[in-house]
């Protein structure tokens, strides 16, 4: 069974908050426990610290990996002119060079089936320039997910989908990427 944080969690928005916030958290908690506690127990104290330090430096690690704003929005800027073929090559070049083994598929619902070890993952990018993007595109893709027998479904767009979609897509387990988030993704350095 595969554990996941909730979205509220206190770890998990210090994940998502620059770095340095779970540090100065360890750091009041190391000086409280110094200050406060008697000397046979501010070791203790202090390794209660040590969970936000973990947090800190994974958040580090995410950050620095991290495209800056400037070429998030270039990358956006970029791709938004690309014709539907040229993005999915972009697309599953950059799946390449993560790791993935990327099929194309021949199919109206999704471009391509990506593999990571057993993790099976289909992504669409057929639409990613519609105005709109409603629940039929994802139910094609959920379709098409049972088909393939993937454990995962991505539906890229340059634009939101509709709030009916955001929501049909929550609650079927569909991964939406668009704006700010897909520009980040064609941006990402691959991990290596």
């Amino acid at each position: 069974m595969k554990l996941k944080m909730s979205d509220n969690s206190l770890f998990a928005i210090l994940l998502r908050s620059p770095w340095w916030i779970s540090v100065a958290i360890v750091a009041v908690i190391s000086l409280l426990s110094i200050a406060l506690l008697p000397k046979a127990y501010a070791g203790f104290g202090v390794m209660g610290g040590f969970p936000f330090l973990v947090i800190g430096v994974m958040a580090a690690r995410k950050q620095w990996r991290a495209p800056s704003a400037a070429r998030v929005t270039d990358m956006l800027a970029r791709a938004s002119p690309m014709a539907w073929r040229d993005f999915s090559a972009l697309v599953g070049q950059i799946y390449v060079e993560k790791g993935y083994a990327v099929t194309r598929l021949n199919s109206p619902a999704a471009d391509f089936l990506v593999v990571k070890g057993a993790q099976r993952t289909l992504v669409s990018c057929k639409r990613w320039k519609a105005a709109n993007h409603g629940v039929e595109a994802l139910r094609d893709l959920l379709a098409a997910q049972e088909r393939q027998e993937a454990q995962q479904c991505l539906y890229m767009s340059l634009t939101p989908v509709s709030d009916t979609a955001r929501r049909f897509a929550k609650a079927q387990g569909v991964t939406l990427l668009s704006g700010n988030e897909l520009g980040r993704f064609l941006a990402e350095k691959p991990r290596g």
